[in-house]
């Protein structure tokens, strides 16, 4: 397969701030970037790119990332950490015996710090899911998009993972509404970005625009997603 996902997509009003936090939070780097800057992952834990804009649009949000505990003091660790970075707690309607923890990172953008023991989560990494507005034809787009196996098919909620393992990510149609382009969106590269692009329509996306330097194409719920040379 030559497409891969480089990165998940978030637009900020001050990337290098919210690059810091993930870098911070994640043990990784920060590679600066013209528009942004990269928080890169590797063959099992998915990159973030967090890219300057000051036309921010409010709308629902289209995706977030959970993050996996070794134990209740790792959970806390975990949360200490992110309020001490830049983070705050954000009450999204979740009940007070929950037992994860929902926080949004200094941009705003939502992150859940999961409890020990969750088996979905199970064996994926730090940084376990990346969960999406999506319904389950845009699950089983990504499917044959990245050629990651289907490891969730169940009362309309789909989940993919790469073969290697690591982050799994996964929709269910919590909002079908859509109105402004997507603060949040994915990045891949592909080694051939136009024969890819064609690959893609036939699975079911839209191509929207030819950019200098990338595709920018929708899923078929309309969600944004770029493609680039590698």
């Amino acid at each position: 397969m030559a497409l891969r996902l480089e990165a998940v997509v978030f637009d900020v009003a001050d990337s290098a701030a919210v690059a810091d936090f993930w870098a911070g939070m994640l043990g990784r780097e920060v590679v600066m970037e013209p528009d942004g800057a990269l928080v890169p992952g590797n063959e099992t834990q998915v990159g973030l790119r967090f890219v300057t804009s000051d036309s921010l649009q409010v709308g629902p949000r289209q995706l977030h990332l959970h993050l996996t505990s070794t134990s209740l003091e790792d959970q806390q660790r975990t949360v200490e950490t992110a309020l001490r970075l830049g983070g705050r707690h954000l009450d999204v309607g979740q009940g007070p015996d929950e037992s994860f923890v929902v926080l949004a990172d200094p941009g705003g953008n939502e992150l859940c710090v999961i409890e020990p023991g969750n088996n979905w989560l199970a064996g994926t990494g730090y940084l376990g899911e990346v969960t999406c507005n999506g319904t389950r034809d845009v699950g089983l787009f990504w499917r044959d998009a990245l050629g990651w196996p289907l490891v969730l098919d169940e009362n309309e909620q789909t989940a993919v993972q790469s073969p290697l393992g690591g982050t799994k990510i996964s929709w269910d149609a919590w909002d079908r509404s859509k109105n402004a382009r997507n603060r949040q969106r994915f990045d891949l590269v592909a080694a051939d970005p136009a024969n890819e692009a064609e690959r893609l329509v036939a699975l079911g996306a839209t191509r929207l625009a030819d950019h200098a330097n990338h595709l920018e194409l929708a899923d078929p719920n309309g969600h944004e997603f770029s493609l680039h040379p590698a």
